[in-house]
């Protein structure tokens, strides 16, 4: 499942450089996570980055892109790929 910034965000900037994939960019108030870039840092690490250094705890699952770890698997290496 692709991960939902909301709107606790205090937009301290820590959570952007941590994602390897670049799914977060400044949104128009708040930082936003673009899922279909997402893979919860499965392939790269344990956990989401950005849920581990967020400061006030305001990056939750986004029920409306529910994904399996073989899904974000797979999304990875297409983004791999596409990348390359």
């Amino acid at each position: 499942m692709s991960l939902k910034i909301n709107e606790l965000c205090v937009n301290c900037d820590v959570c952007e450089p941590v994602c390897p994939n670049k799914a977060i960019s400044q949104g128009e108030t708040i930082y936003v996570i673009d899922p279909a870039l997402c893979t919860e840092c499965v392939g790269h690490f344990d956990e989401p980055q950005c849920v581990v250094v967020c400061p006030v705890e305001c990056i939750d699952p986004d029920p409306q892109h529910p994904e399996s770890e073989p899904q974000l698997l797979a999304k990875l290496r297409r983004l791999q790929q596409e990348s390359a």
